[in-house]
């Protein structure tokens, strides 16, 4: 079927470029059938071999059917076959290095260096011994011959030995096997070859040269050590280092001898062996700016020389001697300049790579007792090197951050984590030399650079993370860290450095006042300077929007922490805050203080009020101050969106009377349980926002986003209003749930729940509440159901989780009517509608795999059934009790999707548990007696286990309890 030459006619010719697409998909249909064909494979392999004039996506497919064949088909044992694709490897590589053909591209040369390595695989060393024998030959056709031999090797290697690859186990039992034959026999013959090829091709063939010395970084990882790690190989990789071409990856090559696994002290004395080689030869240091490529590379060699020694020395300290742990010290110590030489280089990139050095060498530091004069000399040197290498650099953007700036935020933190860890070694060092750098470039800061500036500050900053202070407070305890702290923070705040012009400045300064705000509980004066610092133009009033921002959120922070200590200037504040607190129209475009902002700065204005030193009367009146002017223009807002038609202008008008309506709420965070809005004369401030609020809901347009900034608003003044909110419920939700909308329902529940769960006691919510409850609960209960009726797309995740949501919104608003004791509710309803209602908690304690809404359901039973489960009660929920209630407690628990090894559906467990309780308590013996000869026997249960249950279910409930996940367990089996 797959002669060769109806495969020329029918196939090679359609898969020419210049054949119409048609013809080019049919072709390459009928080439797929080449892989279960018994001669397909020898049909590819005899087209490999023939010339190079086919298309590259031909011979890669034919490498493809090869590959396939050998992967599932090859038999070592079928000697033909064997002596067949021996041959066409042979002709293969012979075909790349002759005038016939030209060299095959990339991509293909990996693919046929991929099946070669799978043959080898399958039949080295058992029925191809002398596989690298007959390949080392073909070194002899020159360099392309070269090229495919050493990609071989790398796919050997990946095959074999390459350990971010997975493998089975029966894998890894083979490639053990093969490394074991190939050192046997084979390894120094390799070793031979690359040297060979590295000589050969040093100057020549970079390309090649770079190929082979990654092959030899891949392979001393599992071969002998000594057959690369000696004179001629060293002095090799030494000169490599010098080409240009190829010293990066003689410096890999390097790092990958070095990082080779073996015994501490034979890890010594081969780095203790190179390393004076390196340095002999002017190798280990950083070079010009225009090489920091291969700077990178030395850099990345040296941490691989610190951190092997520093493994052998923490491995020898479990085992060895001190005389030999003093020894690997010693090494590490002597090679701590070097990286701190790489360390403080100008470039970060060439920095970075040893930064693990750095953070192990501080970590050998922190474990010594006392450290020599000679580690805290490097210790101090690599103080100054991380505190130098923080710094900004003058190109950095700090209004428009891209790659670079995070690259350097990143880079940031883990010089963070040195200076910490150096913290941890010697905190006094620390303290020393932050205090004078700190204070001595403060005093200087007009004629110092902003990165000098900035990096004082910032170190004053990093204190508080890198010596903890006991209880928070860094202005108690320790007497040296507290006066060097008072000593910082005094200049800080009296060196007026908070008038830099550089935004990273002024950042660093807000940010250091706000974490330090207990400095202010010893020297209070300060506070009126950085008050104002925050609100004229070096914070909320700078040109920079994002000092602008980042000032807004700090002076609500420092505001709320120093409440007590700032009431004396809190007239002072508050006048220039007034300026901050107004509510721009949209049509003014870009605001000073942006919307989120704002937040905070109510917030901040709200909290001096509320805490200040005024009587209550006070307090009222500038809250009053404060908020009329929104509601006057949230009047104004109104009345331009009810007739403007533009939809652009119409969506900024309702965002803005959002936004009326946040900072409302977010002045409101300023009441606590003891200062309450009562307490300060603010409730009729913010009844009068509710009310003036509210008429926003009769807009018809922007409805939604209305809706949701009053739910918002409401959520809040029922946390902070009392009673005096309660008129205003029904006019509130019948804005809410205007046009029944089922998203407007779903948002609704959450907020009638928290009302019903404050105010079920009232005589006010009884009389405003109740009556309108009692009208709305079947339009709402009505909507819900609908929703729930709408089918989903099997695939539709979102509508699933939003379906879900709803159900559960529907059953809290349940359980909120029924355990909250507004009963009447319910009573009120017709009563084929409430048992539909009661139906539907069937359902969701039963059919809804969802154990958060299963609980929900059966608190809502347990709660009916105290309400109306006793026998004076009417017969028919008695009925409702024993045809519905008691088998719901037990389908449940018996369902598959009912996981009892699950925390949520145990809980649910246990509320069906108190649900059976709260039946035996309201009927007695008769529920036993029911359970006993009439329920549980219909669920062959055998009579013992029936005995045990009923028994159970008088213990007490913590008994019961536990019981019943061991019955359910018993049950299901």
């Amino acid at each position: 079927m797959f002669g060769p030459h109806v495969m020329e006619e029918e196939v090679l010719q359609n898969l020419e470029p210049k054949t119409d697409v048609v013809s080019q998909q049919h072709a390459l249909a009928y080439l797929e059938q080449l892989k279960n064909s018994e001669t397909g494979w020898q049909f590819c392999m005899s087209t490999l071999t023939r010339g190079m004039t086919q298309d590259n996506q031909l011979r890669f497919f034919c490498f493809q059917v090869v590959e396939h064949y050998i992967r599932n088909h090859y038999n070592n044992e079928n000697l033909a076959d064997q002596q067949r694709v021996r041959e066409f490897l042979s002709r293969w590589i012979q075909l790349q290095c002759t005038q016939l053909g030209r060299q095959e591209a990339i991509f293909l040369r990996n693919k046929a260096a991929q099946v070669f390595a799978l043959v080898f695989v399958r039949d080295y060393p058992l029925h191809w011994t002398d596989f690298f024998g007959d390949l080392i030959k073909t070194l002899s056709f020159g360099p392309q011959a070269v090229d495919i031999y050493v990609r071989v090797l790398k796919a050997i290697d990946s095959e074999v030995a390459d350990q971010d690859i997975t493998h089975t186990h029966q894998e890894i039992e083979r490639n053990a096997a093969i490394k074991n034959a190939m050192r046997g026999s084979c390894v120094e013959k390799l070793v031979e070859s690359w040297y060979h090829i590295l000589k050969t091709y040093e100057t020549s063939n970079p390309e090649l040269v770079n190929q082979c010395l990654e092959i030899i970084g891949a392979y001393v990882s599992w071969i002998d050590i000594g057959l690369v790690a000696n004179a001629r190989f060293i002095e090799l990789l030494l000169s490599l280092l010098c080409v240009v071409e190829s010293r990066e990856s003689a410096a890999d090559c390097l790092h990958d001898i070095i990082s080779k696994g073996m015994e501490p002290l034979d890890k010594l004395q081969l780095i203790e062996t190179l390393v004076p080689v390196l340095q002999s030869s002017g190798i280990l240091k950083p070079l010009e700016d225009d090489e920091t490529d291969f700077s990178c590379k030395l850099s990345h060699l040296v941490n691989g020389i610190g951190l092997n020694l520093i493994d052998a020395h923490n491995k020898l300290s479990k085992s060895g001697s001190v005389e030999q742990v003093a020894l690997l010290q010693n090494a590490v110590e002597r090679k701590v300049p070097i990286m701190i030489q790489f360390l403080s280089n100008d470039y970060d990139d060439v920095s970075a790579e040893v930064l693990e050095f750095a953070k192990e060498y501080i970590h050998m530091l922190k474990a010594k007792v006392m450290q020599t004069e000679e580690q805290l000399g490097y210790a101090h040197t690599l103080l100054l090197t991380i505190v130098y290498k923080m710094k900004y650099d003058e190109s950095y953007r700090f209004e428009q951050e891209g790659e670079d700036e995070a690259t350097f935020q990143e880079f940031r933190k883990q010089l963070k984590v040195l200076f910490d860890n150096l913290a941890g070694v010697n905190k006094e060092l620390v303290i020393e030399y932050v205090t004078k750098f700190t204070t001595n470039t403060l005093c200087e800061w007009r004629t110092t650079s902003f990165e000098d500036v900035e990096i004082a500050i910032y170190l004053l900053y990093l204190m508080g993370e890198a010596i903890p202070a006991s209880g928070g407070n860094h202005f108690t305890g320790d007497h040296t860290k507290v006066s060097a702290m008072q000593t910082m923070m005094h200049t800080l705040v009296t060196c007026d450095v908070s008038y830099h012009p550089h935004p990273a400045v002024t950042l660093q300064y807000v940010e250091t006042v706000v974490r330090y705000e207990k400095f202010f509980n010893t020297e209070p004066e300060h506070i009126p300077y950085v008050l104002t610092s925050f609100l004229d133009q070096r914070g909320v009033r700078n040109s920079s929007p994002l000092v602008r921002s980042r000032c807004s959120y700090l002076f609500s922070r420092f505001v709320k922490c120093l409440r007590t200590l700032i009431q004396p200037y809190i007239k002072e504040v508050l006048g220039p805050l007034q300026f901050l607190l107004i509510l721009n129209p949209p049509e003014n475009g870009s605001r000073l203080i942006s919307e989120d902002d704002q937040l905070y700065l109510y917030e901040a204005a709200a909290v001096m009020i509320v805490s200040g030193a005024f009587d209550a009367q006070q307090k009222g009146m500038l809250m009053s101050n404060m908020l009329i002017p929104v509601m006057e223009k949230f009047k104004t807002l109104v009345t331009q969106l009810l007739v403007e038609t533009d939809e652009r202008k119409q969506q900024l008008f309702a965002q803005t009377l959002c936004h009326a309506m946040a900072v409302t709420s977010r002045a409101s965070k300023a009441f606590t349980n003891h200062q309450t809005m009562k307490s300060c004369c603010c409730v009729p401030v913010f009844v009068e926002a509710t009310k003036v609020f509210l008429n926003c809901l009769q807009i018809p347009t922007q409805s939604q986003v209305l809706q949701s900034g009053v739910r918002q608003f409401l959520h809040r003044m029922v946390v902070c209003l009392e009673e005096e909110l309660l008129p205003y419920v029904p006019r509130a939700s019948e804005g809410l749930l205007k046009g029944n909308d089922i998203r407007s329902i779903q948002e609704y529940v959450p907020l009638i729940v928290q009302i019903i769960a404050k105010f079920k006691l009232s005589w006010v919510f009884q009389k405003e509440v109740i009556p309108f409850l009692q009208q709305v609960f079947m339009p709402i209960v009505n909507a819900i159901f609908s929703a729930q009726s709408l089918p989903i797309e099997e695939n539709d995740e979102q509508g699933k989780r939003e379906k879900q949501l709803l159900q559960r919104n529907y059953f809290q608003f349940i359980a909120a009517v029924v355990t909250n004791n507004v009963s009447e509710v319910l009573n009120a309803q017709d009563s084929r509608f409430l048992e539909q209602v009661m139906m539907s908690i069937i359902r969701g304690a039963v059919d809804f795999p969802d154990p958060v809404a299963q609980k929900t359901c059966f608190s809502i039973l347990r709660k009916l059934v105290d309400l109306w489960g006793g026998k004076e009660q009417p017969d028919d929920f008695t009925q409702f009790i024993y045809k519905n209630i008691v088998p719901a407690c037990f389908m449940a628990p018996l369902k598959s999707t009912f996981d009892l090894s699950d925390a949520q559906t145990l809980l649910a467990l246990a509320e069906s548990a108190m649900c059976l309780k709260a039946i035996l308590q309201r009927r007695g013996d008769e529920f036993v007696s029911y359970l006993h000869t009439e329920y549980l026997p219909t669920l062959q249960i055998s009579p013992q286990l029936i005995d045990e249950y009923c028994q159970a279910l008088k213990a007490e409930n913590k008994v019961f309890k536990n019981y019943v996940k061991i019955f359910f367990q018993q049950a299901r089996t």
